[in-house]
């Protein structure tokens, strides 16, 4: 009888057993384990079964796929341990080449990412600094084809492997190049352009062209020779360095049937390091809507209930670290750190609502979690990205160095029905957003009709986007009936606060400091209250306090104070502040200094004296902004 065997008997015959992985067996795979617990089920095991794994690598030859019979397991580290579950495979046989450059046979499958001894390499890239830009206005020929200037592209990339990414206002694709046309100087692409999409003189880069590897860091596959390529950084040493590919793109799938009413249930993950998961794309690239739709994820759940992940980690990988969709709900993800992600962190829902109850998504919560450095393949990936979800708390992140949105809620455009109501975003700490590489962008960005959805108590600041829409709080098409209160930002490039529309949304006693091109934005007149702004403390030092258009009287503005450092008259809308209350705007606010307490250094509580306590603004306590205990522990 083999060792797992005798296990499974002697588990059944004492009810459900801890299963313990370890590489030395005799449980030595996670597959294993998952087995080992269905074998426990199946004798008449009930309860919760603990999977615990002990120190070491698990590299998985395939997905680890939950069904509904791997209901009720705790996969946890054993004590003390940090085990790290990968779908990565070692490169070996690194043997020198010509000049600086080592190669490897890269063997099956193809990959499109190398960790270099946990350090993210860069796959051959031109220019290896910087951008290309198109010549003119965003390709409109179906397919693309881009206008290019100089010799910026070449011939020989052509059918070579070689991969043009651009970046258009919020959103990029990638594709290979078919063909090149020097005397007109453009190259013909793969797929259509998106309509909505567009921005003259737009950057692009290119990767994997077979003679892009001309810079210490970077790395090249040739798909024809099964040949890896890397020029090392300084000090490093190929036979001594581990170098890992993805051969996984996902690394777990709870995998429900939610139209069946059949879920994955109460399963939970504590205390795991999960990585290299590879990114992927159809032969002919993609051209993305909005915050990197075509990015798979290295965790995800369909049908998943009371799922639970708890002090892990997830890196190193290609496309958004989890992703809860179609009938998942009460799922939580906590004190975990998702960081060095080709997209973004967490995706909750699908773009589509469901109107049977099983399929939808709803009541998750994700805490005290540090979510960073994203968006390195796919630059429009979200930090946390809720779609067609509601009742969902996200509650004491800290989410900075992306180049798109820390936190977006809501998928429907106008006014249309949608699922996305009674959201909770509090306590996050969001810095250090979109780092000028795409535009319309924010700290919280929200789309759609959200009644009792709470933007409350988030510190937000250094958004910065290309062009235009660098803003903090932006509500987006449709965002109505939301209450956005208690929240400072500061040192955002567009403006703290900006509304394009929506309606009767409630923003008060919020801080908004220091924006460099205007303080508050809002884009659209319409017959309706678009949002009532009380209460607020608006303080600069450059730029416009208003932006855009407030050419009706849709909005009411009462009880807030102004101040511009500079000491120049405010302008409101191109009125003196006379003229603006006289018009019945802002008729109990004030020009004043609020009197923080150090504004230079963002120190934004007030003195005793202030002038806005005494007109009834409340302290904005930031002191439990963020996580509340270490994540990934």
């Amino acid at each position: 009888m083999k060792l797992l065997e005798l296990f499974l008997l002697v588990a059944s015959a004492l009810g459900a057993q801890t299963i313990v992985v370890s590489p030395g067996g005799p449980v030595k795979t996670l597959v294993e384990a998952r087995d080992a617990a269905r074998g426990q089920r199946r004798a008449g095991a009930t309860g919760s079964i603990p999977i615990q794994i002990r120190d070491g690598v698990y590299f998985l030859r395939e997905t680890l796929v939950l069904t509904p019979e791997d209901s009720h397991t705790v996969w946890e580290a054993a004590p003390g341990a940090r085990p790290a579950i990968s779908g990565g495979r070692v490169i070996s046989g690194w043997k020198k080449g010509s000049g600086l450059i080592w190669t490897a046979d890269a063997g099956q499958p193809y990959f499109r990412q190398l960790f270099v001894s946990g350090r993210r390499a860069q796959r051959a890239r031109t220019p290896n600094v910087g951008f290309y830009r198109i010549d003119g206005p965003s390709p409109s020929d179906k397919p693309i084809r881009l206008h290019y200037r100089g010799n910026d592209i070449k011939p020989q990339w052509a059918g070579s492997g070689a991969e043009v990414i651009g970046l258009l206002a919020w959103a990029d694709f990638r594709m290979p190049i078919v063909s090149v046309d020097e005397s007109t100087r453009s190259a013909s692409l793969t797929l259509d352009p998106r309509p909505s999409n567009k921005e003259s003189d737009a950057r692009y880069y290119i990767e994997n062209a077979p003679d892009g590897l001309d810079s210490a860091g970077e790395w090249y596959l040739d798909r024809s020779t099964h040949t890896v390529s890397y020029w090392p950084m300084p000090g490093e040493n190929l036979q001594a360095e581990q170098v890992i590919a993805p051969a996984l793109v996902e690394l777990v799938r709870l995998e429900g049937m939610p139209e069946q009413q059949e879920f994955v249930r109460n399963v939970t993950f504590r205390g795991l390091n999960f990585e290299h998961a590879d990114w992927t794309m159809d032969e002919k690239g993609y051209a993305d809507t909005q915050a990197a739709i075509p990015a798979a994820a290295a965790i995800e759940g369909i049908g998943a209930l009371d799922t639970k992940i708890e002090k892990c980690t997830v890196a190193h990988s290609g496309g958004y670290g989890i992703f809860f969709g179609r009938g998942s709900k009460r799922t939580q993800v906590l004190a975990s750190e998702l960081f060095d992600l080709g997209g973004g962190g967490i995706k909750l829902g699908e773009a589509r609502p469901f109107a049977n109850d099983p399929e939808q998504n709803y009541e998750n919560v994700v805490a005290d979690n540090h979510i960073h450095d994203l968006g390195l393949v796919y630059a429009p990936a979200v930090g946390v990205w809720v779609l067609e979800s509601g009742r969902n708390q996200i509650v004491h992140n800290r989410i900075h160095d992306l180049f798109y949105t820390a936190i977006s809620v809501g998928w429907t455009w106008g006014y249309g029905p949608n699922q996305s109501k009674g959201n909770v975003i509090e306590y996050n700490h969001i810095h250090d957003v979109g780092r000028e590489m795409l535009s319309d962008m924010g700290g919280i960005y929200t789309l759609g009709v959200q009644t009792g959805t709470r933007i409350r108590n988030n510190l937000i600041h250094g958004i910065a986007s290309f062009t235009y829409g660098g803003w903090g709080i932006y509500p987006d098409e449709g965002s109505s009936e939301m209450l956005i209160e208690n929240n400072i930002v500061y040192n955002c490039k567009s403006a703290g606060f900006h509304q394009h529309y929506g309606r009767e949304n409630m923003v008060r006693n919020n801080i908004w400091a220091f924006n460099r091109e205007n303080q508050l934005m809002r884009t659209r007149a319409e017959p309706h209250v678009s949002f009532t702004f009380e209460s607020n403390i608006v303080y600069f030092d450059q730029g416009r306090l208003l932006g855009s258009n407030w050419s009706d009287d849709k909005y009411v503005m009462k009880g807030n104070i102004y101040f511009d450092t500079r000491g120049n008259g405010i302008r409101f809308a191109g009125k003196s502040f006379a003229e603006w209350k006289a018009a019945g705007r802002d008729t109990e606010s004030i020009i004043a200094d609020p009197l923080f307490v150090n504004a230079s250094n963002f120190d934004f509580r007030l003195r005793p004296e202030s002038p806005a306590l005494k007109m009834g603004f409340h302290q904005i306590d930031m002191t439990g902004v963020g996580p509340r205990m270490p994540s990934g522990q």
